[in-house]
């Protein structure tokens, strides 16, 4: 594997914009009393003299605030600009709304949509079943690649190139190593080709309380593809109920988008996963 065209090594790269970015996605939806710049130095792994110099910048900006406590800082009014704008330019998210709503209420899932960001899985967008209990997870959260149905969806659907890219920058986190991510893009490619959506396997999963079945989704004028799943605690996500039911209704509400949005449907390269693309459309 490839991973010398890691972009950071690119003379191209701003490591200080890096850094910047880095220190937004320090925050969670949890975090109401704010982060000081000790607590963002641990999460990042930045000095805090460079947190210090990056989280008064952002400030200056707009891009965090601290009101009345001056040593905490909050995501700033704008990233709520910025927030507003990419949304608008993503009509899928909107559209997928009602379908997933409808899909997270018939099977009594959580549906979630989910993104690449840096070295995880990031949440997006959540719907929750109407009336019924459901996984505690929220916009913000994030999940690693190895051992989460939607990191193995997203291997398995990249371009050979960008899975050497991805691969390269997460090596190592949550013992994730080339060969693993090899395997994890040929088992979920093969899941794929069979069935049109991926499970992990239980045993691997990266928590015990949650399973999870996955499918890939391309939105136009993306560079990678972005991940539709279904999840729930064990006792009412069952592995036969995810391949039997839950899976089948989910890719059966992803193909009604990509009709909707009059795409064609997402196909898996018949190729083996790690010498091509995963995914093209046809």
């Amino acid at each position: 594997m490839q991973t010398d065209s890691a972009p950071e090594k690119d003379r191209r790269f701003a490591t200080t914009l890096a850094r910047g970015l880095s220190v937004l996605r320090a925050f969670r939806i949890s975090d109401d009393g704010g982060l000081g710049n000790s607590d963002i130095a641990q999460r990042t792994g930045l000095p805090k003299s460079t947190v210090s110099r990056l989280t008064f910048t952002l400030q200056s900006l707009g891009y965090l605030s601290n009101p009345g406590r001056r040593d905490r800082y909050r995501p700033g009014p704008a990233l709520l600009a910025l927030g507003n704008l990419a949304n608008a330019s993503m009509s899928y998210v909107d559209l997928s709304t009602p379908i997933m709503q409808q899909l997270a209420d018939e099977t009594g899932t959580m549906s979630v949509l989910l993104v690449r960001d840096d070295r995880k899985m990031l949440l997006v967008k959540t719907w929750r079943p109407a009336g019924r209990s459901s996984l505690w997870l929220e916009v913000g959260q994030r999940v690693p690649f190895n051992g989460s149905s939607s990191g193995h969806t997203l291997l398995a659907a990249l371009s050979a190139q960008r899975f050497d890219d991805v691969v390269g920058r997460v090596e190592g986190d949550h013992q994730l190593t080339s060969e693993r991510a090899l395997q994890i893009r040929d088992d979920a490619t093969d899941q794929l080709q069979t069935s049109g959506f991926v499970v992990a396997e239980p045993d691997e999963y990266f928590t015990s309380n949650i399973h999870a079945v996955s499918v890939p989704f391309l939105p136009p004028n993306h560079g990678e593809p972005v991940v539709f799943t279904c999840g729930a605690v064990p006792n009412d996500l069952t592995l036969s109920r995810m391949r039997q039911t839950v899976g089948p209704a989910l890719l059966q509400s992803v193909t009604a988008l990509e009709q909707m949005m009059g795409q064609s449907p997402v196909r898996v390269n018949t190729t083996r996963a790690a010498q091509t693309s995963g995914l093209s459309h046809e």
